[in-house]
């Protein structure tokens, strides 16, 4: 019997279609309970959430939460690197399980992928050596503080520093920083990653958590239609939650505690 070519073209399409709803309903729970291995995607340039350490290997909360759902789930854990841009398209191409990687929920992100209850804070503050005091932002009255000029913390110290804080702004990030590393200001406000980055380059200065600016929690990224997995990571999340734990790993990275994600 003869094939046309339209109709090889129409099994083709067909085939590649099933294979595609096959793929939908693929069931990644089960598939990691198979290989006993689960991948996570991590960052690697954000500390303190992710970054390399001097032994050459990633560290940082984001590595410390992949590794306590792989102890949770008994399997293997494999750590795939990815930056901002790549994050979701790798869970859309199923290269990686889940995305913990500093990932932020909103409308846009809902369309293309799932989301767990949050994990981690992620949040603008206001930093400041071990013997300042500074609770709130009435005890920045007097006091120079440093921030990067147009950033949401710029918007959110403006917002509710005293009238009498010295806030001085600086073009970028570094130049931020190197205010605060050189003394030009006794305190700085910046989002927690700058914090985390400014900390492990100088251990010297004591630099410690204040208050919270502005908080914007982290949430774990599931493809979609993966319920049985996001159903799992969240029975894990919400363990860690209870035990403590969240809060350990908050405290251990960031220097507060996790506090009241939301669920």
């Amino acid at each position: 019997m003869t094939v046309s070519r339209r109709g090889l073209v129409a099994v083709a399409l067909i085939a590649g279609l099933s294979s595609v709803a096959g793929l939908a309903r693929a069931d990644a729970l089960a598939d990691i309970s198979s290989r006993k291995q689960i991948t996570i995607a991590i960052p690697t340039d954000f500390p303190p959430y992710g970054f390399v350490g001097t032994d050459l290997k990633p560290q940082g909360l984001d590595i410390d939460m992949a590794q306590l759902i792989g102890a949770k789930m008994g399997v293997k854990v494999e750590l795939v690197p990815v930056t901002s841009a790549n994050r979701i398209p790798y869970l859309q191409t199923r290269k990686v399980d889940l995305v913990i990687s500093t990932l932020g929920k909103n409308p846009e992100r809902e369309k293309v992928i799932d989301f767990t209850a949050a994990y981690s804070p992620f949040f603008q503050a206001v930093f400041a050596a071990k013997g300042v005091t500074i609770r709130g932002a009435a005890d920045l009255a007097g006091k120079a503080v440093g921030v990067t000029r147009g950033a949401i913390e710029d918007i959110e110290l403006s917002r509710i520093a005293p009238a009498d804080a010295e806030i001085r702004r600086f073009e970028d990030n570094n130049a931020t920083v190197s205010a605060f590393v050189s003394g030009q200001v006794v305190a700085i406000a910046t989002g927690a990653s700058v914090a985390g980055n400014l900390m492990a380059r100088n251990p010297q200065l004591g630099t410690e958590f204040k208050f919270v600016l502005k908080d914007s929690p982290n949430f774990i990224g599931v493809a979609k239609g993966e319920d049985a997995l996001r159903g799992r990571v969240n029975e894990i999340i919400a363990e860690a939650r209870s035990s403590g734990e969240l809060d350990r790993l908050a405290r251990r990275w960031l220097g507060r505690p996790a506090g009241n994600l939301p669920q």
